[in-house]
């Protein structure tokens, strides 16, 4: 009986010392669950990743828009181990992968750089923001693609209304999203939610109208991920909340406090939410790996990169020949799919094709607004297709805790109405006079508000 329910036993070096040693870069949904798919096989794991924690990016937003803390979306790598007792952790970044001679290089901090050499080698490190070359977008639009991104984002959000409280006449204060996938749609609901209805309890000397909010998208329609009837029903819960539609019109670069549209138009924006998309790191280039056009790596129907045995990628960085969205699902299918492989390889068997199996597509636009289009299955929306996102999403998360709290947060966040809810977001550094000065030093820049120069 105690040894149904008791932990895992740790691997002893002498016996696990001589078993192949398997790589794995990344420790998001790909890599974590690839670790997670080796507990029972004989081999060596060593996870890589620069962070000492999983991401939960489903529900960065929350974070970004003060619902949820950051320890409620994240996981401690090392936690892994309690589970899958023959993995080791190590932080560094990741330098340079040597497919020839088997070995990858990661920064060891004051070591300088160090080779962990593998006999199989799992790469999982995501994809990373993208501008698509649009000017000013690097320096002055703020990605949400991390947890510290989030964060900074959150931060902003409250130093800019701190500063635009002190503010004399009704200067507003404009947030623009740019991209219109569920990323987009969902910050900007919460942004809604938020404005309609916290605002003006926690700040009573504003108007909830000095919160403006612009969701920007190049294409015609939002979320072409789901079918016309949900897009459509996200347009519509958008624009009931408050939010402005801005479509059809690409970004052609962004300022300080504007960005300019591919009309030449130009829109007031002091906060510019960068959600348009994610692309492969340009660092892999450098591996000698097989790549598409979009920079994603080549694999076989095995997830093993083409020409290169004992060589496998999994997640946002992998192509088979029909693309995978680059979202959680498909991330986390391939992760326990290389493991299988692995597994097979090991035993001296053939490893099975992967086949990617459609569990769905979830997003949600606010508050008892959300969309679920789930293969044979009557598609959801509403108060109930809200609370199937909340248990597709809790069930995701790592970890009981992180269960616990995400659910119990987005619970009192979202349940009772306007005069039971008691406003109560998570906050961090909030700095409104480094704000002040900024918008003050940055007046060449800046093409509204007082005392701008900028043409």
């Amino acid at each position: 009986m105690l040894s149904l329910f008791g932990r895992r036993p740790i691997v002893p070096a002498k016996d696990g010392a001589s078993w192949p040693h398997v790589v794995i870069l990344g420790g998001g949904f790909a890599g974590a669950n690839a670790v997670l798919g080796l507990r029972d096989t004989r081999v060596r794991v060593t996870l890589v990743d620069r962070n000492v924690y999983k991401t939960f990016q489903p529900l960065l937003y929350q974070v970004a828009t003060a619902g949820l803390n950051p320890g409620d979306v994240t996981m401690f790598l090392r936690g892994l181990s309690l589970k899958v007792p023959n993995m080791r952790y190590q932080q560094g970044e990741i330098l340079g992968v040597n497919p020839e001679e088997k070995y990858v290089c990661i920064d060891g901090g004051g070591v300088g750089e160090k080779k962990l050499h593998y006999d199989y080698l799992v790469i999982a490190n995501g994809a990373t923001t993208t501008y698509f070359g649009t000017p000013g977008a690097e320096e002055h639009a703020m990605p949400m693609y991390t947890r510290s991104q989030a964060l900074a984002i959150r931060d902003r959000v409250f130093s800019e209304l701190e500063r635009a409280s002190r503010q004399r006449g009704s200067d507003r204060l404009n947030v623009s999203i740019v991209g219109g996938g569920p990323t987009g749609v969902e910050i900007a609901g919460a942004l809604a939610d938020f404005r309609q209805q916290e605002l003006d309890i926690l700040y009573p000397e504003m108007d909830p109208g000095t919160l403006q909010i612009t969701l920007l998208q190049r294409g015609t329609e939002l979320i072409k991920e789901f079918r016309e009837t949900f897009r459509q029903y996200a347009a519509d819960e958008l624009r009931e909340r408050g939010v402005t539609l801005c479509l059809g019109h690409g970004v052609k670069s962004v300022g300080y406090d504007h960005v300019i549209l591919d009309d030449d138009s130009v829109l007031e924006s002091d906060i510019t939410i960068w959600a348009a998309g994610v692309g492969v790191p340009d660092m892999v280039k450098e591996w000698g790996l097989p790549q598409n056009k979009r920079g994603r790596i080549l694999v076989d129907d095995t997830l093993q990169v083409q020409g290169f045995p004992g060589v496998y990628a999994a997640g946002d960085i992998a192509a088979q020949d029909d693309e995978l969205p680059q979202l959680a699902q498909p991330a986390i299918q391939m992760g326990q799919a290389v493991a299988r492989s692995i597994t097979a390889d090991v035993r001296g068997q053939q490893p099975k094709p992967f086949r990617y199996l459609d569990l769905g597509t979830m997003a949600t636009i606010g508050r008892h607004a959300a969309i679920a289009e789930i293969p044979h299955f009557p598609d959801l929306s509403g108060s109930v297709g809200w609370m199937a996102w909340l248990g597709v999403h809790v069930g995701k998360l790592l970890g009981h805790r992180n269960q616990r709290a995400v659910a119990m947060n987005l619970l009192s966040l979202y349940s009772g109405t306007r005069a039971t809810h008691q406003p109560n977001p998570v906050v961090g550094e909030v700095d409104s006079l480094k704000a002040a000065r900024q918008f003050e030093e940055a007046a060449r820049q800046r093409r509204f508000g007082e005392g701008a120069q900028g043409a």
